[in-house]
């Protein structure tokens, strides 16, 4: 049932995104920068983890679970060091994530020749 959830949530998360783009009329960077505010909102409010523990994947592999390591980061670093940990914990806890989209999409580049 773990699947199933995970599929629903994470689907649902995509169909706002989508319906961002074709009712609303917002820009791709736009629907992604709302999605991720959304989800440090939540995190901020203390609603994604419980999503998180209910659909799993499906919570943490969407565009909002990147707010959400921003928010959980800087928090949890707040706590532990102080106000420095506001900017270090949202580096600690994103710069895996970031660094492998830079890696995955420089080699991405080198085998795909873009339209232009």
């Amino acid at each position: 049932m773990a699947y199933v959830w995970a599929f629903v949530v994470g689907g649902a998360i995509c169909v706002v995104g989508q319906l961002l783009f074709d009712v609303v009329k917002l820009t791709p960077a736009h629907t992604m920068s709302l999605l991720v505010v959304t989800g440090a909102v939540m995190d901020a409010v203390g609603w994604y983890d419980p999503l998180v523990d209910f659909a799993g994947a499906g919570a943490t592999v969407p565009i909002t679970s990147f707010g959400n390591a921003l928010v959980h980061g800087a928090l949890t670093e707040l706590q532990e060091v102080g106000w420095i940990g506001v900017i270090t914990g949202i580096f600690s806890v994103t710069s895996a994530g970031v660094s492998a989209a830079i890696v995955f999409s420089f080699l991405a580049a080198l085998v795909v020749k873009p339209k232009g």
